[in-house]
């Protein structure tokens, strides 16, 4: 049986991640910082019928022995480590730059961005110690890669999530440890407290996609990172966003500058000193402008 370590793996999209993982056919050990989340989750898995593939430890991501500890536990329990997902996160530190306390900042940064070092770090010797190689998934976010997405440590702490990725995926790609990052983008979960409300106005406006993200949306994504299907993929970060990224900043809807908005169609071409074509869409009676 191959085997996973999930951080953060008591609710959200780390909690998904386990259950889809399980369905897989990989043991579990479930590592999170809230202890009561982590046995209920547990118990509900056992209940399930995963109780033998599914085990718990209190782990705070940001202290390296007890990241180092989950590891040779997963290890231990299943024999083997195949996979460590380093999903662990908070939402941080907010609020105007000029007021964000050092202690608040260091804090975001500890659990997000040093909590994938450490798990990555000690997934790392694990994997090159045994020699069958390994994959390793971190979580990254929207907000790690465009302003406007989250508050500031959140949004950097992430970003830095996505870049040691791909530096360390190029490290480890000689051992065939394989390292890659999903970066989900407005998901239904706790960690969005009261602003889950919110998710459905930004369908349409915000994201294209009609439906609103789910975690399973996310876990599947993970399963094919965690999974033989994905053996040739490494160094990669997977936006999981309803197309938010895709949809770009919507400078055209603000401000009026897409033409297909206004019902235009034909080639621009700028600077050449070739003539640019402009025509109504077809069915539209609207005088073409300029």
């Amino acid at each position: 049986m191959r085997a996973a370590l999930v951080t953060g793996g008591a609710s959200g999209i780390g909690r998904a991640v386990v259950e889809r993982l399980l369905v897989d056919g990989l043991g579990v050990v479930v590592a999170d910082f809230n202890e009561a989340n982590g046995v209920t989750t547990v118990g509900e898995l056992t209940e399930a019928g995963f109780g033998e593939h599914v085990a718990f430890m209190r782990t705070d991501v940001s202290d390296e022995d007890q990241v180092a500890a989950a590891i040779a536990a997963t290890r231990e329990h299943f024999g083997r480590l195949d996979v460590v997902v380093n999903n662990a996160g908070v939402g941080g530190a907010f609020g105007p730059i000029t007021e964000v306390e050092l202690e608040d900042w260091e804090y975001t940064f500890g659990v997000i961005s040093r909590g994938v070092f450490l798990g990555t770090k000690h997934a790392a010797r694990v994997m090159k110690a045994d020699g069958n190689g390994g994959s390793i998934v971190n979580t990254g976010s929207l907000a790690g890669i465009s302003g406007g997405a989250g508050p500031q440590a959140y949004s950097a702490a992430k970003a830095a999530v996505i870049n040691f990725t791909r530096a360390v995926a190029v490290e480890l790609a000689p051992w065939r440890i394989r390292v890659n990052s999903v970066s989900p983008g407005f998901i239904r979960t706790p960690i969005l407290g009261g602003g889950e409300k919110l998710l459905d106005r930004l369908i349409g406006t915000v994201q294209p996609w009609p439906e609103v993200g789910e975690p399973a949306h996310v876990a599947s994504v993970v399963s094919f990172l965690a999974g033989a299907d994905s053996s040739f993929v490494t160094g990669e970060s997977i936006n999981v966003d309803g197309g938010v990224t895709a949809a770009g900043p919507h400078v055209g809807d603000t401000v009026g500058g897409d033409p297909a908005a206004r019902g235009l169609v034909g080639v621009a071409r700028g600077s050449t000193g070739q003539e640019s074509v402009v025509r109504r869409r077809s069915g539209d009676d609207r005088v073409a402008d300029s």
